[in-house]
């Protein structure tokens, strides 16, 4: 029999489910918005972002958000067809956001970091701001833009068994002295990338353990060695020191085979050598023809000095490749340092005396050992710089397209082991940006104040409450999660909500997963936040073949009406689906229509009264 002939009775109201502090239907989060606040999004495969639209609009969906993701999907959509879904949502009282195709604000490649990349993220970002201007025309329409997909530092939780273990190797290592609070801190690495910035070579930095002297000086023939550990942050500054002495040791290595020489030959010559052979304007054509005026005894004296200047010089250029270095990457102290060092050196330098020349070479590069520049630091450290210069450019650009209405760049968090995945760094990211973007604005005549706060609405955070779920897989429980919505909470223009199991991003609907929902939308709102919440449920409708709209409404306790107020979708389960026409699901008219109650519902060939083509009993065509 159909499935209509079938009484499914009512929901028992004392089922753990429907009890009144979690409300109705296993699926409901407890938190409640109004569908006109749900946005969700098109399909990231089809540059028919029309049909996607159109769809989307006749379920009753009142806030759309493009997401052709992939830059070819991208650039496949005439720019007619972005008038056409204007028209469409304008006729249909909707909204639009809009997702950026996959950028690397940073200029990160396949091959590392390079400039031109860089410039080519800022000018593909201004493209899609120039195509997607006019789908809202109130203006504030967000443009997502994930905040990176390179790989970043990796975050786990902190125990203090972790911490106490680690302050006592410290001690141990360090007679008794305490780590700084930051190294302490810094525990929380699991591992970080970090960059030359020089080079822009990139190497990982894990936090691990490790047996040292005084490890194992305190324990017993065949007693157990406890090894120490060593943070992240340790091990990168290790390769910047190791670094700069290996840099420094090649100017001692050239100054040293220099000073030889000039011990054993230029004492004898020192007389010529300031007028003609240490002088830089005399071509070398006319020192070798003084050379020979000379007495040949004095002929080799001369071409050992010069050959002790050429290494007295090469130990100066490479001094003077490392003092750029150092006063690039040093602090304001050592710049300080360097500044004072660098008026000596020029001092010396500029005697043409090649005795003292060298010596000089030595002062300034034993100051110098006093100077640890950060060469290798995070990558976060130095993508804020880039991406944030990249943001702050495409939000003057758009600004200066409509600055009436701008819309708002909206930075998205991604996955944990990723830049920028964590609220603090994101967070960074869009200080830094909006930062960046008062300065444009100041410069073109605006008041810092006002630059300021066209750069507060302008420039702010996508919270993915989905990405953000998966920190579980490092060790983060629930709290964690809260601890890092209220610290992007201020910053927060535009919601994705999506649901998971912390392990991968699964985009199942709302209430189907373990995201704490609820607890994260009363900590945004608390806080100020009234943006829509784009529900991404694409891998649901893809594998089950049906919208996710329904399961959404219901999950999020969506009113049947208009007003904040029962009877709630999470509710619809355990009332009739129809209200007074027709026989309703219990007595489907089809059904009798077809089949009947009795005799006269049988096909004719059986003596009732439906036609039918062929024969019940042998199946063949009846004439």
């Amino acid at each position: 029999m159909a499935y209509e002939s079938f009484y499914e009775g009512v929901p028992y109201s004392l089922e753990p489910v429907y009890k009144a502090k979690e409300g109705y239907g296993d699926v409901f989060t407890g938190y409640r918005s109004a569908f006109s606040k749900i946005g969700a999004p098109t399909s990231i495969q089809t540059a028919n972002q029309i049909q996607e639209v159109a769809n989307l609009l006749n379920q009753g969906v009142k806030h759309v958000e493009l997401q052709p993701l992939s830059e070819g999907v991208f650039d496949q959509i005439p720019k007619q067809h972005f008038r056409e879904i204007a028209r469409l949502q304008k006729m249909a009282g909707a909204e639009t956001s809009v997702h950026a195709p996959f950028i690397e604000p940073s200029g990160f490649g396949r091959e590392g970091w390079n400039e031109q990349d860089w410039k080519a993220a800022e000018q593909q970002l201004n493209s899609v701001i120039d195509r997607v201007q006019d789908l809202n025309p109130k203006g504030g329409m967000p443009i997502v833009v994930h905040a990176s997909a390179i790989q970043g530092s990796e975050e786990t939780p902190v125990s203090d068994k972790l911490k106490k273990e680690y302050i006592e190797g410290f001690k141990a290592r360090h007679r008794g002295i305490s780590p700084p609070k930051e190294l302490v801190d810094s525990l929380k690495y699991k591992r970080i990338i970090a960059i030359n910035q020089d080079t822009k070579q990139l190497i990982p930095a894990e936090r691990e353990e490790r047996i040292y002297p005084d490890d194992v000086a305190g324990t017993a023939p065949g007693e157990k060695v406890k090894p120490s550990i060593r943070t992240p942050m340790e091990e990168l500054e290790i390769h910047n020191q190791s670094d700069w002495h290996q840099n420094l040791t090649q100017v001692i290595f050239y100054k040293n085979r220099g000073d030889e020489l000039i011990e054993q030959y230029y004492s004898g010559i020192k007389p010529l050598w300031k007028p003609i052979f240490g002088n830089p304007h005399i071509p070398e054509e006319e020192k070798d023809r003084q050379k020979k005026a000379l007495p040949k005894e004095m002929w080799g004296a001369i071409d050992n000095s010069r050959i002790a200047y050429e290494y007295v010089q090469q130990a100066s250029l490479t001094l003077n490749s490392l003092f750029n270095k150092a006063y690039k990457y040093g602090n304001d102290e050592e710049k300080a340092l360097l500044r004072r060092a660098a008026k000596e050196y020029e001092e010396k330098f500029e005697s043409r005396d090649l005795a003292i020349q060298s010596q000089a070479v030595q002062d300034l590069a034993i100051k110098m050992e006093n100077v640890h520049p950060q060469v290798f630091v995070p990558i976060e450290q130095f993508a804020t710089d880039k991406s944030a210069t990249t943001f702050a450019n495409a939000a003057w650009h758009a600004f200066k397209m409509n600055k009436k209405n701008p819309p708002v760049i909206a930075i998205e968090n991604l996955y944990p082991g990723m830049a920028f995945s964590r609220s603090e760094q994101l967070k960074g990211l869009i200080e830094e940006s909006r930062k960046k973007f008062q300065d444009q604005a100041v410069n073109n005549g605006y008041t810092r104040d006002e630059a300021k706060k066209i750069a507060e609405k302008m420039i702010g955070a996508t919270w993915d409450v989905g990405h953000l779920n998966m920190q579980r897989k490092s060790g983060f429980d629930e709290k964690e999660l809260i601890k890092e919505t209220e610290n992007i909470a201020p910053y927060v223009k535009h919601v994705h909500l999506t649901d998971n199991f912390g392990y991968s991003d699964s985009h199942l609907p709302p209430g189907m997963g373990n995201v704490p929902i609820k607890k994260i939308m009363d900590e945004l709102e608390g806080q100020g936040f009234a943006g829509k919440k784009v529900v991404e449920a694409g891998a649901f409708a893809q594998h089950f073949r049906i919208s996710p709209t329904q399961a959404t409404l219901e999950a999020l306790g969506s009113p049947l009406y208009t007003m904040m107020q029962a009877p709630y979708w999470n509710q619809a389960l355990a009332t009739p689906g129809e209200y007074f026409s027709g026989y309703g699901p219990i007595l489907p008219e089809q059904h009798f229509s077809m089949y009947g109650t009795g005799f006269s519902g049988m096909p004719v060939e059986l003596g009732g009264q439906m036609a039918g083509k062929t024969s019940r009993v042998s199946g063949t065509p009846m004439e």
